[in-house]
Parts: C-alpha cells; structure tokens; sequence
C-alpha cells in the first residue's frame, strides 16, 4: 500500500517548504517549519515509542497538537485522540482501553492525568509548566534530531480515531492510512483520487493560495482530516485555540479564510448570534460546511440571510466511513434529510438480509469499498456494525435508518439506536429537535426517548432556553403546529447548558439523566 499520511506530508513539505500550513491565534509554521519540528519531536519520541505502540495527544488546538500528530505518525506509531472534556475516571478508561505508552498534555489537565495515568505510560511530554515530575517539558523534546531517519513506512499501517459515543464508551475507529486517506478523498475531495503519492505532491505543488479553517477541535476526527485534506491541496489550515464564535469570525477576517468547516448547529447558532450582534469582513469566505452533525432548516436559513453570498453545505459521513454525502438543496431535519452520494463513495441501503433495498423500501445506510476495519479490542461491536454479504462483500452498516428515492439519493431519517418507539410510532429524535430549535425562545435541544407504562416509550427533550420565560406550553404549541401529535415531547428538562461533546454531537446519556435526576 503506497499512500502514508507521513510520507504525503513530507513530500509536500520538501515541494512547498515556504509556504505557511498551520495558524493558530497568533502562532503560525510554514510546511518547512512545521516538518522540522515534527521530525525533532519524532527523533524524541522514537527512544521511548516502537513502531505500532500508541501516543495519546490530550492538547487544545494549537501548533503544538499538529506537530505531535506528524510526529507520532513520522515513527509509524499510531496517535490517539483525547477529550480535553474527560474527567479522571473518563480519561483512566480511554488510557487504559488505547494501550497508550506515551502521552503529550497540557499542563492544565496536569491532575487528571496524575490520576488516570496507568503503569503502561512510561514516557509523559508536557506542553506549559507541569507538577509531574518526570514529564519531559516540550521544548526539550523539539531539541530530537532534525533529521528525517525513520526508515520505511507502510499504508497498511494503523491509524485510531476514538469517537465519544452519544450513548456509550468512546471506541477507537481503526483505519489503515491508505484506506483513511482514499475515504476522506483521496488528496482530491471534487474529483477521482489520486493514483500516486508524487500526484499528490505535484497538486499541492501547483495548488493557489487557499486558506481553510476548522472550528472543531482537532480532538474530533473531523478537524484531523480537515486539516490533511488542506495540506494535500497545499493550503494553509486556520484553527482557534477552543471554540469561540467571535474568535472564529475574526480568524476569518485576519487570515482570509475562504472555507471553514464547522460540526452542526451547536457552532452555526453561536456563530449566527455573534454575526448579527458584531460586524465583520467576511469578504474572502466562500464556502461554509458542517459535517459530524446535521444542520437544522431553520438555522441554515438564518446562516444564508446572514451570508447570503456563500455557499452552505452539509455532508453525511461519520468516523468509521469517511465522507461520503452531501445534503440535496432543501434538505433539513424539518423537511427530510436527502442526499446525493459522493461520486467515489459505494454506498448503498441494505436490507436485514445485506441486500440492497427498493425504492421507498426502509434500511441502514451501508458503505463498502474503503472503509474502517473495526473498533480497538471490542470484537462483538466490530462484527455487529462490519458485516460480509453472501457474496463475500464487507459492509459498513452505519446504524442510520433511510430510503432510497427514484433519482438515486437517499432519504436519512436518523440513527436506528436512538429511534423513539412510542405507541408503535417511530419518532427520530432529529426531526424533534429540529423545530424545538427553530422556536425563538430556544438556543438548543435534544430529543430522547423514556421508559413508558402506556407507549412504550415517550418523547422527552431537553431544553437550553435562550430565555427565563419560556414554558412548556409555549413549547408543546409550537410543536403541535409542526408536528404529529405522537411526535410532540410529553416531558420537558430546562437546564443551563445543554451538554455536548466538544465536537457538538448530542449526549443522549447525559440527557437521559436529567430526568432520572
């Protein structure tokens, strides 16, 4: 297998040294600069980490988190994603379930990682000033030698991207590079892949300035690939250090970014409230895309008055099958989810037998072709969500529940495992959420299912209100104007903030609590 995330970079790096790759507040590294320190970390790095081990990085964005990234994959070791998020007792099952040997932190998160560290975590590199006593501070590991002496890679080589599940563990996604770089677009997300590394090279070579930005953490796999897919096309990758609707809108105004990526409502409303209260020159941006977690009608409508000369995507995918959809116009929670299947993407609509239904016919959207090849040290959840058809086909099964329409696109109704049972009606938490959302009293819900005498189970939402006067029956008659009376919510919680990973996905164990609470 020839294509290596490490390999690709370096390439590139050698072919556009000069030109910048990374900006972080005020920080900023070109291709060149950022390969050095990468290279010197790696050096560090490979006298305490063998080939295959796993490095955990538990960083905010920033340089720092880019740089031990390459490193990591520089040693053909594989990286582990961290939620800054995680309490003690979170981070102690994630250390111990990735097998981590090493680990790069902020200093900040010095007590939880005190207390969750285990015995297998014998080398500890600290970003700031850390109370751990035989943590290598961070620029002694950037003093490794410059020099690129890492010996042969593989494409088959192990990537993990942990995924916080919304209703259990975080599980590590693993993928091999070769088939994590073809599904996230093969260096070439518009068009076919690329079929050599040098075409790869020679594209980012020729690329124009193009300035990206990702809003997410680079914690989320999302921000990962958003950050490789900038540096195939030779671009220059903005973050913020967390996320900050102000902080983005004056990235990019500074840097010029002409495409930012964000995860779903809980970043497009913040961001939509800090445009109509601030003014900024968003002149350069061009493209505004959500992927991770649908955007609601009522708030890409809001986006596009306030933007009204760019362009608003959404795509489907997830962690396990890469890019791989693209919201239809019109396309929203409240009126249905449609979409238009990437070009290279094999996806499909399967029935419980793995054969592909008929239109109008209900199934779980499924994906072959180049996809993830299981969940680290869970074989029970591998074989249930990666099956092999009578004709010996491997199948993602993505667990959303769809249709399949005349003109080939698909209609998403939602998450199978979250679909709400209620009196033999199906209610998909989405659609709920959608027009709780879009009542002006509402900055954010979350729609989930409870234990029912009569029904079964009983609609439930949780409610983030933008207002200390908003009631229940305000909401209950908002809803019954938009929906079926079985899908209306029968129970409300109203908190302060509604909890979400840092990525913006919906916690449906959190939000079950609160009416168990």
């Amino acid at each position: 297998m020839r294509f290596h995330h490490a390999d690709l970079f370096e390439g590139i790096a050698d072919a556009i040294g000069d030109r910048t790759a990374v900006i972080c507040g005020d920080a900023r590294a070109t291709y060149a600069e950022l390969d050095t320190a990468a290279t010197r970390l790696a050096n560090h790095l490979s006298a305490h980490v063998k080939p295959g081990e796993h490095v955990g990085i538990h960083l905010y964005n920033g340089l720092e988190y880019v740089t031990s990234l390459l490193a990591v994959l520089k040693i053909r070791a594989v990286p582990v994603n961290v939620n800054y998020r995680y309490v003690a007792d979170e981070l102690r099952y994630l250390y111990d379930d990735s097998d981590m040997v090493a680990l790069v932190y902020s200093s900040e998160f010095d007590d939880r990682v005190a207390a969750a560290r285990t015995d297998r975590m014998t080398h500890l590199i600290a970003v700031g000033d850390s109370a751990i006593a035989d943590a290598v501070p961070y620029p002694t590991a950037l003093e490794g030698s410059p020099e690129r002496d890492f010996g042969p890679r593989d494409g088959a080589d192990l990537y993990i991207i942990y995924t916080g599940g919304t209703t259990g563990l975080p599980k590590g996604v693993m993928w091999t590079h070769e088939d994590l770089f073809m599904a996230f677009g093969g260096g070439n997300p518009y068009g076919p892949p690329h079929a050599t590394p040098e075409g790869v090279v020679e594209q980012a070579r020729n690329g124009g300035p193009l300035t990206m930005m990702a809003a997410a953490p680079l914690m989320h796999g999302a921000a990962q690939m958003g950050t490789f897919i900038a540096f195939w096309m030779g671009a220059t990758m903005v973050y913020v250090p967390r996320f900050d609707a102000e902080a983005v809108l004056r990235a990019i105004e500074r840097e010029k970014v002409m495409s930012i990526n964000i995860t779903g409502d809980a970043m497009a409303v913040p961001l939509a409230d800090a445009l109509e209260s601030g003014t900024y020159d968003l002149s350069s941006l061009f493209v505004f895309s959500s992927t991770g977690a649908i955007l609601t009608g009522t708030v890409r409508d809001r986006l596009q008055a306030l933007l009204p000369t760019v362009m608003i995507m959404d795509s489907f995918g997830s962690t396990e099958s890469g890019y791989t959809a693209s919201a239809v116009a019109g396309s929203s929670p409240e009126a249905g989810l449609k979409y238009q299947p990437n070009p290279n993407a094999t996806m499909a609509v399967l029935d419980g037998a793995l054969r592909p239904v008929t239109p109008g016919e209900m199934g779980v959207v499924a994906k072959t072709g180049r996809i993830a090849h299981g969940y680290y040290k869970d074989p029970a959840k591998t074989a249930e969500t990666f099956v092999t058809d009578a004709d010996g086909v491997k199948w993602l099964l993505t667990g959303d529940l769809a249709k399949v329409e005349d003109d080939g696109a698909i209609r998403v109704y939602g998450r199978g495992s979250q679909c709400i049972n209620t009196g033999g009606e199906k209610v998909f938490p989405e659609e709920v959420e959608a027009v709780l959302k879009g009542h002006p009293g509402v900055f954010d819900a979350v729609v989930t299912g409870l234990p029912d005498d009569r029904w079964g189970h009983r609609v439930a939402a949780v409610v983030e209100p933008r207002t200390k006067d908003l009631t229940e029956s305000d909401l209950d008659a908002h809803c019954r104007e938009r929906l079926s009376g079985y899908k209306v919510p029968r129970q409300y919680a109203f908190v302060d903030l509604l909890v979400r990973s840092p990525a913006g996905k919906a916690d449906y164990r959190w939000a079950r609590e609160q009416f168990s609470a």
